[in-house]
């Protein structure tokens, strides 16, 4: 039987946000958008790439979808975790 793993980058006063860009949600004036970026570094970029290569496969929330989606052609093929993303249904 498979296993579900859930990674979701969460702050302590339960803001959600993905370490993808800091930018990311500051829709309607939140003014802490992008706080899981500046947050990240070597260790969370080596513990995501390793939860990437292993999964079967991802499930996408809408935004983020859409965020790689937009940015997709130009990602490196060769990265490790984008050809593994690229096998993935």
């Amino acid at each position: 039987m498979g296993r579900i793993v859930a990674v979701n980058f969460v702050s302590l006063d339960e803001v959600m946000q993905a370490p993808l860009s800091s930018e990311e949600d500051r829709d309607g004036g939140f003014t802490a958008g992008g706080w899981a970026a500046a947050t990240s570094d070597d260790t969370v970029d080596e513990v995501m790439q390793k939860a990437t290569i292993s999964a079967a496969g991802m499930l996408l929330g809408r935004r983020t979808y859409d965020i790689f989606a937009e940015v997709w052609s130009q990602a490196n093929a060769a990265d490790p975790a984008i050809a593994a993303m690229n096998r993935m249904r």
